[in-house]
């Protein structure tokens, strides 16, 4: 009988290619880079107990998950664990096992509440619920080809102007307030209710994908009221990140125009596919998107366990 050595550890630098592998393996629509996860693996943030665990077997790095609390909330007692492995490698304990290291880590600094995302498909949700995880909300990723042609873009009300994120790279104050308003009615389990800028600036803003040339900032009479967040990995991909209008500013079309501008500008620098992902609730950004081009090219539902 071949027995299988399985390992579970915490990352190292050289884990980062692996890593990343299987995080994107059969998920066209995730744009991660090891250079993204060599970052969240260096950055210091004590308040959120980020931590990567790697799982090997028999020598091979073939999965990982990252997990830590939720900050940006006045929930206490809220942790999340998104993890992977490779499909070829499935089945042979390394998921549960990830799973369970994050679990007792964040279970440690007083975590009560596990929130993970799973493939909405049948064998992943049986996974989840086999390991006390019940369900919660849906969400779906959209695919856009930027070799076509994207619409015609709508007149430009009065007084709005279209600008680069890097108009802002010394100070994005401003547009951390345009999230911090917008994101307190973003569909989720968890009111993000007390979102600060100095965690904004180390877990948003200091991101090495993040592309403030392609990131697009829709300013009202001087003042930010709208943007889209972009991530890449610096060859042919691009992410929506988050789109974000001020709540005093919407019903203008402003987010759809900060959209069209942004996936117009990355068509122009040669990249080639676009995904974005959005809650199913979330009506008016689906209705946006669909105007965008995007379809619909996978799903995802929120997992939810007690730990106590």
């Amino acid at each position: 009988m071949t027995t299988t050595a399985l390992t579970i550890r915490d990352f190292r630098p050289e884990d980062a290619e692996a890593v990343a592998a299987a995080h994107r393996a059969g998920r066209e629509h995730l744009v991660m880079t090891a250079e993204a996860l060599l970052w969240l693996n260096a950055r210091q943030d004590s308040d959120q107990h980020f931590r990567t665990f790697v799982a090997e077997l028999d020598g091979r790095v073939v999965g990982g998950v990252r997990c830590g609390l939720v900050l940006g909330t006045s929930t206490t007692g809220v942790g999340y664990a998104n993890g992977s492995v490779l499909p070829g490698f499935r089945r042979r304990g390394a998921a549960t096992a990830l799973l369970a290291a994050a679990e007792r880590h964040l279970s440690g600094h007083g975590v009560t509440e596990m929130h993970t995302w799973l493939d909405d498909e049948p064998a992943s949700l049986a996974f989840a619920a086999a390991r006390g995880y019940r369900l919660g909300r849906t969400a779906q990723f959209g695919a856009r080809d930027l070799t076509l042609p994207l619409p015609q873009a709508p007149v430009r009300p009065a007084g709005v102007e279209l600008r680069p994120g890097t108009d802002w790279a010394d100070d994005p104050r401003p547009l951390f307030l345009v999230e911090a308003d917008a994101i307190r009615d973003e569909p989720g389990e968890v009111a993000m209710d007390a979102l600060e800028y100095e965690e904004w600036l180390r877990a948003d803003w200091a991101r090495p994908d993040l592309d403030l040339g392609l990131l697009t900032v829709a300013v009202v009479n001087g003042v930010p009221a709208a943007f889209t967040m972009v991530q890449t990995d610096g060859v042919d991909r691009y992410w929506s990140a988050f789109t974000a209008c001020r709540r005093e500013f919407r019903g203008r079309g402003l987010a759809r125009l900060a959209k069209l501008e942004s996936l117009r500008l990355a068509a122009a620098a040669g990249y080639r596919r676009a995904y974005t992902s959005n809650d199913t609730t979330n009506a008016p950004m689906l209705a946006v998107n669909s105007w965008l081009g995007y379809e619909r090219c996978a799903g995802e539902r929120k997992g939810i366990k007690r730990l106590v």
